[in-house]
């Protein structure tokens, strides 16, 4: 009786029993995921006029934007749901310092990716009082955090043994966002040449 109302005090508070909130971590960390995808999209084709059909150029940003604050938040609230853990719970600097004690890579490259993407952001607010190259240089290292972070996400998915179960999904989202990506960086001239985009006269 004392043991069993022990165990329910320790559940609780958390308990050693963590896979509600290693779920709540899982499913924040595939939205982020999918929405990193989906804002690595948009993004090129806001930024080439790809998309000027679906809307005015300032309405189009903005929905760069809502996707890009929602893959941060869902990138947080996985990071930030590690701290709450009852057993194998991490410290803040594990979860903030890339390269820490007891850090492993695909960590590291994950808050790497992480605060890029945090830093990215917060120049966005600064764009009205910086120099247009200067802020599109840090923009542009959004390819960077997109890199490490599906680099992550590969990691990961494989030592918790869900590569299987996610390698699909997870392709279906990658391949949009990697071709638009090299497409973005592709020049105007070379793309009519092939067919892809029609020349302007």
């Amino acid at each position: 009786m004392i043991d069993s109302l022990a165990d329910t005090v320790v559940l609780a508070v958390g308990g050693p029993r963590d896979e509600g909130l290693r779920g709540v971590a899982a499913v924040a960390a595939r939205a982020s995921y999918a929405l990193m995808c989906l804002t690595i999209c948009w993004g090129v084709l806001t930024k080439t006029g790809w998309a000027r059909r679906f809307g005015e150029r300032k309405t189009l940003r903005s929905g760069h934007m809502v996707l890009a604050t929602l893959t941060i938040t869902f990138g947080i609230v996985h990071a930030m749901g590690f701290l709450f853990l009852a057993e194998g719970a991490f410290t803040f600097a594990q979860i903030s310092v890339p390269f820490g004690d007891g850090v492993f890579f695909r960590y590291a490259i994950a808050i790497v990716g992480l605060e890029l993407m945090l830093a990215i952001a917060f120049t966005a607010g600064l764009y009205r009082w910086t120099s247009y190259r200067r802020w599109q240089w840090v923009h542009r290292m959004a390819y960077a955090a997109f890199g490490l972070l599906v680099v992550h996400s590969i990691l990961a998915a494989a030592a918790n043994g869900h590569l299987s179960v996610l390698w699909l999904a997870g392709l279906t989202l990658l391949i949009p966002a990697v071709t638009l990506s090299i497409l973005r960086f592709i020049p105007t001239r070379m793309l009519v040449q092939i067919g892809l985009v029609e020349e302007q006269v």
